[in-house]
């Protein structure tokens, strides 16, 4: 402790003279001669009358020190200094010394009242009665000072003490404590460093108090050392505090600090091994740097948190951090995943809102969820936060170019705005937009800068790609065949059960033609040089552009029309196609609904480990090739790369590339799409396996290429060809055994994921769609004793549900749209009205019609007279025609 005696003894000076019965004065007039040796006289014994005369004395003199000692301490106890100096003054007139403990009290008043000056000038006063302060008196002063934060006077205080032969320990460790407690983070850490240096060793609570309180403030370097003076006092760090140091690393943008500490952890003891929260420090640290791409760092630490799975299970944090990683690198389908995990949490959106910090994670799951065109768990995740009470956040409500929200941008046609029924005055718009001072924002970016699209602000690359509901049910059910074609080719005849050679060629042609899909030759649009004048009319007067002039006019403005389409990202116009309707096969679809998937059915697959259940058939009875999965994606992307190649012979034979229309933006994804749906691996991995697709093109890198193999063959491993006796040389040989096999739902316990794995999906049908966005409409919408998520939808979505709901068409749907679209104050034209409700007469629904009329009256529109005269004619119709059958 020499640190601490450098600071200078305390000046300790009385204001007070001292007390006269300490005084003794001799006095005499005979001046006093030289000192002379004094012979030591013989000391009497006392008598005994003397004897029970003191002992009389000193017990009355301790009951009245007693007395006034209970009167101190109480007034000292309530902060009461002015009564506390009272009862010293009536001691001292009571012919009694105030001794330590009387001091101890006046001190203690002090420090209770929070006057540090009041205390030092006590404690003066106590030494210059020559008296020495208590221990207690001492450590009262330093939680004072600790209190103030007037670290170097607790320091001097504790050189006093240890001059005074105390032991300070106890009080230094309150000094810390008192610091600490009163946010003198710093001034701790200098006195805590200083004591450590000197000798004295801290308690297990103080080393966690203060590695903590340092880590919280993003102090890391104070951490540390602290961490590593309680591991050279004897007592090594924890996962606690691994922990509190990873909550610092995480946030300084730079993982790999934090990946090494985590590391540290992994191959340490046991009481330092990783655990729940540890994870997550370094998936966040992952996710939310700003440097390359961390998605496969964040699935390498998922595989290792899920292979630790008897010790380690997730907590809402983890999953709120595996959604915003995967939401924010566009792995979409992963994130979904994880989030149906989350919203069984309660409050479990409230976390991955998180205040809207860092990208605002739930607005971009959100929006990624309507980008893509997942409806229906778009629906799960506002049922979700209406269950957490959770307002739907500004950035998810985000207005499209066409002025339509996530209520209504995933319903066909994406770039095309909603029919109001009225003129748009668009000047009106411009200038309220801020056209006119500068401040409207700017959809098309200028030449060599960066996109204006706002939706694609907190995605790490690129924000999802916009595909409608209906593209992606039908990727999605071209999936679901592609897996049971794959299936179906493992499994053989064996999968079908009771069926012959025919049927199993039969489900084969019809599970490739789903896959397939229909011809894509037929949406791309013809080269403008090779068209008709008709047909340059017809595609001109599609766009509401002049079709007047001669054929070399009309075909300059065709071609004008296509580079503004592709300069602004729009699809190109393709004449229309009707669709044939599919025929329907019971018997085919029977036989196709025989094939099980099996996914996620960990279960059966063990059983076919241990040789059960294992039915192999003829891969292909007929002696055919199989093809593989890769080419039957190829001929399904037929139309993308034929309508890439369009090229105009006329005019300055410049070659334009032919943008593909709405229906083809699923296509031009399904690549993605496909590895997306695949396990995440190690780069390493994914190098090897690219290695191992690359072909020699020579003879001589082939010989080379087939002597390394030969030379590096020796020592592999190698199985019989037959599949029942390579499973049992795998048993065996304990390379592998049925208790390894699991997957993340099977031991993070997600029950429902088996289930919604082998369900087949639905197909898309127009009612379906307007139900969707109806219920979507109702959960955002923000109305009274309804699910207040505070979304507003606008006209324009309100629009497009309409129309949709008129294309399918849906008359019980109408009313019910139109009520919520007068709800929010909007007001369609004249014409809109005119067409649902002849849409409803000719339909035979009359009661849809009254049901609009009436609406429509009571919100304060005006109905057009010819549209109520042909209401009420159609009510007597109908009436008459109801008197008639019942004579």
């Amino acid at each position: 402790m020499s640190s601490l005696l450098t600071y200078a003894y305390l000046p300790f000076k009385s204001p007070y003279p001292p007390h006269p019965r300490r005084t003794l004065t001799l006095t005499s007039a005979i001046p006093s001669p030289e000192k002379r040796a004094r012979r030591k006289k013989k000391t009497k014994q006392p008598s005994e009358d003397s004897f029970v005369a003191v002992t009389a004395v000193s017990a009355g003199e301790k009951a009245l020190r007693l007395t006034f000692m209970e009167e101190l301490m109480e007034r000292a106890r309530s902060a009461d200094t002015a009564g506390v100096s009272e009862v010293l003054y009536d001691m001292v007139a009571a012919g009694l010394s105030p001794g330590p403990r009387s001091f101890h009290g006046l001190i203690v008043s002090h420090v209770l009242k929070g006057d540090h000056e009041g205390a030092m000038h006590s404690l003066r006063r106590e030494l210059s009665a020559g008296l020495c302060p208590l221990h207690e008196t001492f450590v009262a002063l330093i939680r004072l000072f600790g209190s103030k934060g007037y670290s170097t006077k607790g320091l001097e205080i504790l050189a006093a003490m240890e001059k005074l032969n105390f032991d300070i320990r106890k009080a230094w460790l309150v000094l810390v404590e008192e610091l600490v407690r009163h946010n003198h983070l710093a001034n701790a850490n200098m006195v805590f460093l200083k004591g450590a240096k000197g000798g004295l060793r801290a308690t297990n609570d103080l080393y966690d108090l203060l590695i903590e309180e340092d880590c919280k403030v993003g102090d890391h370097s104070n951490a540390l050392t602290i961490a590593y003076e309680m591991e050279a006092a004897g007592r090594m760090a924890t996962t606690y505090h691994f922990n509190c140091l990873l909550s610092v690393q995480a946030t300084c943008g730079i993982p790999e600090i934090a990946f090494a500490t985590f590391e540290n952890m992994e191959y340490g003891e046991d009481y330092m091994k990783p655990d729940t929260e540890t994870y997550n420090w370094v998936i966040q640290a992952y996710t939310r740097a700003e440097s390359y791409d961390r998605v496969q760092d964040v699935a390498e630490l998922l595989g290792m948190m899920v292979e630790d799975h008897k010790r380690i299970q997730p907590n809402v944090k983890t999953y709120a951090l595996l959604v915003e990683c995967l939401t924010k690198y566009c792995v979409v389908r992963e994130a979904i995943r994880h989030f149906r995990a989350l919203k069984n949490f309660e409050g479990g959106t409230k976390v991955l809102h998180n205040e809207g910090n860092f990208g605002d994670p739930l607005s971009l799951y959100l929006r990624a969820l309507c980008r893509e065109g997942r409806i229906v768990e778009l629906l799960e995740a506002l049922e979700a936060m209406a269950k957490d009470n959770q307002p739907i956040p500004p950035r998810a409500m985000i207005l499209s170019r066409k002025y339509r929200t996530l209520v209504s941008t995933w319903i066909e046609p994406l770039q095309e705005e909603a029919e109001l029924g009225y003129e748009i005055d668009y000047i009106a718009r411009y200038i309220a937009e801020g056209g006119v001072t500068g401040d409207r924002k700017r959809w098309v970016p200028r030449r060599g800068k960066t996109p204006l699209d706002p939706d694609a602000i907190g995605f790490i690359y690129s924000n999802p790609m916009e595909t409608s509901f209906k593209q992606r049910c039908l990727e999605d059910w071209k999936m679901y065949h592609r897996k049971l074609l794959k299936t179906f080719r493992n499994e053989g005849l064996a999968a079908l059960g009771e069926a012959s050679e025919s049927d199993y060629i039969r489900v084969e042609e019809r599970l490739k033609k789903i896959i397939k899909g229909p011809d894509q030759n037929a949406l791309k649009p013809k080269a403008a040089s090779k068209m008709l004048v008709s047909e340059l009319k017809e595609e001109l007067e599609a766009q509401a552009l002049p079709t007047d002039g001669t054929r070399n006019v009309l075909y300059q403005r065709v071609q004008k029309a296509r580079r503004i389409n592709r300069s602004r990202g729009r699809p190109l116009w393709v004449p229309p196609v009707e669709e044939e309707e599919e025929e329907v096969d019971e018997e085919l679809d029977e036989l196709i609904s025989r094939i099980k998937l099996h996914e996620g059915d960990t279960e059966f697959w063990k059983r076919r480990f241990l040789g059960e259940d294992l039915n192999v058939g003829p891969g292909n009875p007929m002696g055919k090739e199989n093809l593989e999965l890769s080419d039957l994606l190829d001929d399904a992307d037929v139309g993308e790369d034929t309508a890439k190649e369009v090229e105009d012979d006329e005019a300055d034979e410049e070659e334009e590339e032919v943008e593909v229309t709405e229906s083809q933006v699923g296509d031009r994804v399904k690549d993605k799409e496909v590895e997306a749906a695949k396990p995440l691996q190690m780069i390493g991995v994914q190098l090897l396996k690219d290695s191992d697709q690359t072909t020699p093109a020579t003879r001589k890198s082939r010989r080379k290429l087939s002597r390394a193999s030969m030379e590096d063959s020796d020592d592999d491993d190698w199985f019989p060809l037959d599949i029942h006796e390579a499973l049992k040389e795998m048993r065996e040989r304990k390379i592998f055994d049925v208790s390894d096999m699991y997957t993340i739902a099977d031991v993070w316990g997600w029950i429902w994921e088996k289930e919604l794995k082998n369900k087949p999906p639905l197909r898309w049908s127009q009612e379906w769609e307007v139900e969707l966005a109806i219920k979507v409409m109702q959960k955002v919408l923000q109305a009274i004793n309804v699910i207040e998520l505070g979304g507003t939808p606008t006209i324009g979505d309100c629009a497009m549900i309409l129309r949709a709901a008129i294309r399918a068409p849906l008359p019980s749907a109408f009313l019910k749209i139109l009520q919520t679209t007068h709800k929010l104050g909007y007001i369609f034209g004249s014409p809109l009205y005119n067409e649902i409700i002849n849409l409803c007469l000719d339909l035979g629904e009359l009661d849809a019609a009254i049901a609009i009329v009436a609406d429509m009256e009571t919100s304060g529109i005006a109905v057009p007279d010819e549209t109520l005269d042909r209401v009420i004619s159609a009510r007597q119709i109908a009436t008459t025609d109801d008197s008639s059958s019942q004579q």
